[in-house]
């Protein structure tokens, strides 16, 4: 017989015994255990039963149909002679669309964890939960539990325990929490629709009370810990001191405490209020489920009514209150800052750079520098360097880069738009020094540095002491202000420069001078592989190329105007060295402040000063009246 007869009689005699198995069996050998029947509400067993009652905020139509909801289900439950009221869980004035805050949620859930409850009824679905996930999480768990707790929503007709109900309660959940999402979007466009035409939020608020129109009108009283506040933020306290110093006086907040707290105090410095002014949509949710609120960066549209009502601080100190607020991190200390500069001698119009304020742009540098410069455009054009009889006509002639040597210990400073840090040769040049002035002439690309004590106003630790004794480079953090030097000189903020310096020693005293207009630039090696890929010469890296292949992580680059020359030309070179070779340095020269930088009406140092104690007595006294 062949093979494949074999195997089509074995495949016969399989479906054969198939067959044969299901003719069926006798019955009489067969026990038959049914299943429980499947819980049901209506079910007359007995049953320890939760209400859960929740009402959405806190007015008082909310408190009316809280409180029928509560009588309504607990007279329910009483005339069921199978239930036993375990008790009523409310929760008033609370979203559902969260678990966040429902106390008594979520102690009703650990109860049924516990084994202390059989079931839970409510109203609806929207009153359990508005949010999906939750609902289904919740009602998954108290499924899962070694005795299931079954949830009952009245109105939707709905059992958790009864498996058919699954599909509908899921599809009811998701009308509830669409239901918030548009609620949510009509409340900001209502919102959005009253701030637009001046109908703004007045909440209450220290230095001020409501009129009958809920305006705002100064409270004397209040106003007075209000200013004293900004006068001595403004004088250069610290939160915490001014915490300190109200509660050693005695002053109150809004609610009546005589605790504050270095929070409660920033969040009046900031607020625009005091200044007449007010801002709309500081914050917004953009999350109606979380309700976490996010701090509006441009994401919303925002007003700002101007002289809204009676100021309580004038504006100029508000914004200059800002102004050292923003600058905090910095470590920048006092009154509002001024730009100094020098002026005269051969340093005139360098401006001295604030490591630790971040409240100047390029174009106060400009003006600073300008308004002290004596030296106009003409005379500068018109001074020559000329070669005299006999000697060589250095016409034609180059003075090289220094950036064409590969020279080891060159003095050099890096540029980042986070950091900056000087080589170990600017340290040795400037005798071992650790604190620096740097000075910046925005029209001549210069940076000039010179060594100063550490009291000198923006002193900048350049260097420190390593752990074998040795004096080191040190990283200066620059987030204050080199984003502004970036900006002075137009470089490129993705990349790092690095400037070559020269140092001069004149009458004893050694400064060392950088100059910005031809620098070498660190680009990132996949700026230059993105740009093969797109083919975009002409476009990003279009004024840069390559000096070699590979340097760590960057490339180094040059402008491509370098290729057709190598340095400045002879004559220039000398016009720079007769400046440099002056008897009128003057490296020591103070520098002068540049006080209109933004037009700020401050109140001067000794003003507020003055300002601070006559308040601080003149809140004595009316305690001692009131005593």
């Amino acid at each position: 017989m062949s093979e494949s007869n074999t195997n089509n009689i074995s495949k016969e005699q399989q479906k054969n015994k198939i067959r044969e198995r299901y003719k069926g069996i006798d019955l009489d050998m067969l026990e038959v255990i049914p299943a429980k029947k499947q819980a049901d509400f209506y079910d007359d067993i007995y049953r320890r039963v939760a209400v859960y009652v929740r009402v959405s905020t806190d007015n008082l139509q909310q408190t009316s149909s809280y409180e029928l909801q509560k009588n309504y289900y607990e007279d329910k439950v009483q005339k069921n002679a199978n239930w036993k009221l375990v008790g009523i869980y409310a929760d008033e004035g609370i979203s559902g669309t969260s678990l966040n805050h429902r106390d008594a949620f979520n102690k009703m859930i650990e109860d049924c964890k516990s084994g202390k409850i059989d079931m839970i009824i409510t109203k609806s679905v929207s009153r359990f939960s508005r949010n999906l996930i939750d609902c289904k999480t919740i009602v998954q768990t108290l499924y899962s539990l070694r005795n299931p707790v079954g949830v009952f929503f009245e109105t939707d007709n709905l059992f958790t325990l009864n498996q058919k109900d699954s599909m509908r309660l899921s599809m009811m959940a998701m009308l509830a929490e669409e239901e918030s999402h548009t609620k949510s979007s009509i409340m900001n466009a209502s919102l959005e629709m009253r701030f637009g035409h001046g109908i703004v939020l007045t909440p209450v608020l220290l230095g001020y009370d409501h009129d009958e129109d809920g305006e705002l009108i100064i409270n004397e009283n209040e106003a007075h810990t209000v200013q004293l506040i900004f006068y001595m933020y403004l004088y250069g306290y610290t939160c915490n001191e001014v915490v300190d110093t109200l509660e050693k006086i005695g002053r109150k907040t809004k609610k009546g405490n005589e605790m504050w707290s270095s929070g409660s105090i920033l969040n009046t410095l900031r607020n625009e209020r005091y200044c007449g002014d007010v801002l709309t949509w500081k914050t917004y949710t953009p999350d109606f489920l979380t309700h976490k609120s996010k701090k509006n960066r441009g994401d919303r549209t925002q007003h700002r009514w101007r002289n809204h009502h009676d100021a309580i601080i004038s504006r100029d100190d508000y914004i200059a209150v800002q102004h050292l607020l923003a600058n905090a991190k910095y470590g920048n200390k006092g009154i509002l800052p001024e730009l100094i500069v020098v002026p005269e001698g051969s340093l005139q119009g360098f401006v001295s750079i604030n490591p630790r304020w971040a409240g100047f742009n390029a174009d106060d540098y400009f003006s600073a520098s300008k308004k002290a410069d004596s030296v106009t455009e003409k005379n500068a054009a018109n001074s020559q360097v000329e070669a005299q009889s006999g000697d060589f006509d250095f016409r034609g002639f180059e003075i090289t880069r220094s950036q064409f040597f590969n020279a080891t210990n060159r003095i050099c400073m890096t540029f980042s738009t986070e950091s900056l840090k000087f080589s170990m040769s600017c340290i040795r040049k400037l005798e071992n020094s650790q604190y620096i002035e740097a000075l910046i002439h925005p029209t001549k690309k210069m940076i000039i540095v010179r060594t100063v004590t550490k009291e000198r106003k923006n002193a900048i630790q350049w260097s420190k002491i390593s752990g074998d004794g040795t004096i080191v480079p040190r990283i200066i953090s620059g987030a204050a202000f080199l984003s502004t030097i970036y900006t002075i000189l137009d470089w490129n903020k993705d990349y790092k420069y690095r400037a070559i310096g020269i140092r001069k020693a004149i009458a004893n005293e050694n400064i060392l001078f950088f100059d910005l207009s031809e620098v070498e630039l660190f680009v990132p090696q996949k700026s230059f592989s993105e740009n093969e890929k797109k083919d975009t010469d002409t476009e990003k890296l279009k004024d840069i190329a390559p000096l070699t292949a590979n340097v760590g992580k960057s490339i180094v680059a040059m402008p491509t105007e370098w290729a057709d020359s190598f340095g400045t030309e002879y004559y220039e070179h000398s016009q720079e060295q007769n400046c440099e070779k002056s008897n009128q340095w003057h490296i020591n020269e103070s520098a002068t402040p540049f006080s209109k930088l933004r037009d700020l009406d401050v109140t001067s140092h000794a003003t507020v000063a003055n300002n601070i104690q006559r308040i601080i007595k003149e809140v004595r006294t009316e305690d001692t009246l009131n005593e």
